[in-house]
């Protein structure tokens, strides 16, 4: 089963938020094997205003393409080089070198406990 880490919380979309300010998001391990083997990652640029639960990007694998969608409402301050420069990042290292953007939050979206995300999508908390 996929890994779902305990100390980080996921949109109903897949996408897991950190508890730092700015607040870091990414894929979930559990997307990330769902989609298979990440070829191309377009994330939002430095300054973009972000909505939670509108698209803010998409990550392209060799069996599809998935939108990520804003988990948080704010300002994307930092944007993750290695996704862009190696996709399969992706894969190999979602909650790690994998994250993709950071955000100044105004207001959260729904999110769910890696608990109630792991009881819903088939996955292993750790």
């Amino acid at each position: 089963m996929s890994k779902v880490l305990s100390t980080l919380r996921y949109s109903a979309e897949h996408e897991w938020v950190d508890a730092a300010s700015p607040t870091k998001v990414g894929i979930s391990q559990i997307a990330a094997d769902a989609l298979g083997d990440v070829v191309y990652v377009d994330m939002p640029e430095v300054g973009a205003e972000l909505t939670a639960g509108e698209p803010c990007g998409e990550v392209e694998s060799t069996k599809s393409v998935s939108e990520i969608f804003s988990p948080v409402t704010g300002k994307v301050v930092e944007v993750n080089q290695e996704p862009v420069d190696n996709p399969a990042v992706l894969n190999e290292d979602p909650y790690g070198t994998g994250w993709l953007f950071t955000v100044e939050v105004s207001e959260e979206g729904p999110l769910l406990s890696a608990e109630e995300y792991a009881s819903s999508n088939g996955g292993d908390v750790e």
